[in-house]
């Protein structure tokens, strides 16, 4: 009898296959449910445990995992990039680098959000910008209630909008925020996506930022399942018809999309790394005891 899993994804390119059953096992049944924007079912899922099978930001399950909750998270890593460019400022806005953001408001959706964390690791690794000399504003509280975030954030009032004040001038400058007109922005750090290949190169580190989790209990019960879902994953992503957003960094790192746990894990230390040295774990975990040992 197949296993059905409760699953929330993302409609990416490299899961078409999944969706569409042309990539199947008599073992796994999927139950797919769309949720959008795929960040409420990161909440969802460590809030009141919704899916079997469902895909997370690595800085919650981070989190996830720090407070305890039961689940467990598979080297299949559905969504990555680079984020030299996602911290933005109006297109005639004073700033000149990331340098003079100290003393500042920025705006991010939520304090915890992955990609915010890669940009302040950025920022105070590569241009000696430390998160605590920023004063963060923010939509959201984490998707792990019990996170607390620390003095230096604050919550915009009900009725406000990121983006308004980003283009308002009310903050300095914004990371990932959703919906704004590419023509009104530009990247804060000076020729991004050079800046981002140059610290590829440097660093080796490509990073990571949503993978697939479980629900622990399911991987105790069946402990084929998660060998089952890394090969159905592989298999699905390699049977992909249209190219994936990560496709545009296949000349810069090659394979655009690895999956496994060696393929990733210099991306997801360093994550790991960033999150515990801006507070949102206690302390730098190593990837393995966040992950199934899947190959």
């Amino acid at each position: 009898m197949s296993l059905r899993l409760r699953t929330a994804i993302a409609p990416y390119p490299h899961v078409a296959a999944l969706r569409s059953g042309a990539v199947r096992s008599p073992r796994v049944t999927f139950d797919f449910e769309d949720v959008a924007p795929i960040t409420r079912a990161f909440r969802r899922m460590v809030r009141t445990g919704d899916f079997d099978c469902c895909e997370i930001a690595l800085t919650t399950h981070a989190q996830a995992h720090a407070f305890g909750k039961p689940i467990t998270a598979l080297p299949v890593v559905l969504m990555r990039g680079f984020h030299h460019a996602a911290l933005v400022c109006p297109v005639d806005a004073p700033l000149r680098g990331p340098q003079e953001l100290v003393g500042k408001r920025v705006a991010v959706r939520a304090w915890s959000q992955t990609t915010g964390v890669w940009v302040r690791g950025i920022l105070r690794e590569q241009y000696g910008v430390d998160h605590r000399d920023i004063t963060w504003v923010t939509e959201e509280d984490a998707h792990v209630q019990d996170y607390v975030d620390p003095p230096n954030v604050q919550r915009i009032a009900p009725g406000q909008d990121l983006r308004h004040l980003l283009l308002t001038g009310d903050v300095a400058a914004g990371i990932a925020l959703a919906g704004l007109d590419p023509a009104a922005v530009r990247p804060v750090i000076p020729d991004a996506a050079a800046a981002a290949a140059a610290w590829y190169r440097t660093t080796g580190i490509y990073p990571v930022n949503h993978v697939l989790c479980l629900r622990s209990e399911l991987l105790a019960a069946h402990p084929w399942l998660a060998q089952e879902l890394v090969d159905l994953f592989t298999a699905a992503r390699d049977a992909a018809t249209q190219p994936s957003s990560e496709e545009r960094w296949r000349e810069l790192v090659g394979a655009p999309l690895p999956y496994g746990l060696a393929a990733n894990h210099a991306a997801i230390a360093r994550c790991l790394h960033y999150a515990a040295e801006q507070g949102l774990v206690p302390r730098a975990e190593a990837p393995e005891a966040l992950f199934a040992p899947a190959s």
